[in-house]
């Protein structure tokens, strides 16, 4: 090689070519992201909205109401019968409906299961009767509708069963008198001594002898 002969050049390096294809990949990938997040947040509303509709027409304090036996029939059918005293706005009971929905499920052929509305006046002779003071007020009857124990405010689910087990074949209830959290009634909506059981008046007074 020459003096005068020129310098072999090195060749140029290319410049990467564009990270379009790196980036559309990225952006599908949000986009799948972003996708499944949104079938996971549809597929949770769906499911909690059929546990709500579930809950509300199996387990709810209407539902049980309107499914209750009539306190008539219970006192004429020969069958035990647990009495509830309840109100809609009565927290412990709302939190005992899914409990009582399933025990009725359980028991719901060997015993009666009575719901009385505190709030409706028809029922004010029986809250003065078996003397309501708050609610939930279970009242438990024998075959022939006569009171043999009661339990007063949320109860555990293992309480009530014994007792309605025990209640199914006429042996003594193992929990009698039991208290819990309750609601209290509204002294407006109790009948006092002397009164018209069926109009309002004040705290209720213990039945006569």
């Amino acid at each position: 090689m020459t003096a005068n002969s020129p310098t072999p050049q090195s060749p140029t390096p290319q410049a990467p070519p564009a990270a379009e294809p790196n980036l559309q990949t990225s952006q599908m990938g949000r986009q799948i992201r972003n996708l499944v997040l949104v079938l996971a947040a549809v597929a949770l509303s769906v499911a909690l909205f059929l546990g709500l509709q579930t809950g509300s027409s199996t387990g709810s304090l209407a539902a049980m109401a309107k499914s209750a036996v009539p306190l008539e029939t219970a006192l004429a059918n020969g069958k035990p019968t647990l009495m509830e005293f309840y109100a809609d706005w009565c927290t412990s009971c709302q939190a005992m409906a899914k409990d009582m929905s399933d025990l009725k499920q359980e028991y719901g052929q060997q015993v009666n299961f009575v719901m009385l509305n505190v709030d409706n006046n028809k029922w004010l002779p029986e809250m003065l009767h078996y003397q309501v003071e708050a609610i939930p007020h279970f009242t438990f009857l024998d075959i022939k509708g006569e009171p043999i124990a009661s339990t007063i405010g949320e109860q555990p689910r293992p309480i009530m069963t014994a007792n309605l087990q025990a209640l199914a074949v006429a042996e003594p209830l193992p929990y009698v008198q039991q208290r819990g959290r309750i609601s209290q009634v509204e002294p407006s909506l109790m009948p006092s001594a002397g009164e018209d059981p069926r109009s309002h008046g004040a705290q209720v007074m213990p039945a006569s002898e």
